[in-house]
């Protein structure tokens, strides 16, 4: 799919004095001449600094990187984890569509998007809140369908607990990610079947969900409060 810049654009981008610093750590980690292999993180600091990738933080972050603007676009464009078009201020919605969750009820997450957000993908909802898209395998299939929310998964959907989701954005909560159904991680509905002895001693959720918990970061916008770094020095 070809994917291209949208066509209206912001004037500047810099990283906050924060995210400054952040990156020239990252660029660290590579040998001198092969900076260019910190672009992915970079873009994505970038992304979660403004909710979407624009066309002057590819071009900072290709000036950072000593590389050809170009060269930073490809990457940009070929990943579809970077949102090159501006994306709902509170949430955006990928519904994974692959046979996983298709099969599972994909479709019904899709019929609740396109009721609650935009009747199209990547279309913000009116209140400026929202928008949505469907995208490949996320990953999560014992798990299906489910969808991702920021940096977290929501997973074991259905048309209800996914519109209480939503709903709760909404109303300025970030709920609970990992499923939805009452699982602790992705083993059987029914209960354990092996590993039985370890019931006793797992903490109150599974480990990624318990990092979301802690973090509190689900659709944080990394540093946008700060005041950004203009001389990118």
């Amino acid at each position: 799919m070809l994917r291209r810049l949208h066509h209206e654009q912001p004037e500047n981008f810099a990283f906050t004095k924060k995210n400054l610093t952040w990156a020239k750590e990252q660029i660290k980690k590579y040998p001198e001449g092969r900076e260019a292999s910190a672009i992915i993180p970079l873009l994505w600091r970038a992304q979660e600094q403004e909710g979407w990738l624009t066309r002057p933080a590819i071009e900072y972050v290709s000036d950072l990187l000593n590389m050809a603007y170009i060269r930073a676009l490809e990457v940009a464009s070929f990943y579809f984890m970077f949102q090159l078009q501006p994306v709902g201020e509170v949430a955006h919605i990928q519904v994974c569509g692959t046979t996983s969750c298709m099969i599972s009820g994909a479709e019904d997450l899709a019929k609740v998007c396109e009721k609650l957000i935009s009747k199209n993908q990547h279309e913000i909802s009116k209140n400026g809140k929202f928008s949505w898209e469907e995208v490949e395998c996320l990953g999560a299939c014992s798990n299906a369908p489910m969808v991702q929310i920021g940096k977290d998964f929501y997973e074991d959907l259905n048309s209800e607990n996914f519109k209480k989701i939503l709903m709760q954005f909404e109303e300025g909560k970030v709920p609970k990610p990992g499923p939805q159904n009452g699982r602790y991680a992705a083993e059987p509905l029914s209960g354990l079947t092996t590993l039985s002895e370890y019931e006793a001693d797992k903490m109150t959720f599974n480990a990624s969900v318990n990092l979301a918990v802690e973090l509190k970061d689900t659709i944080a916008r990394i540093g946008a409060q700060e005041k950004p770094n203009k001389d990118g020095k």
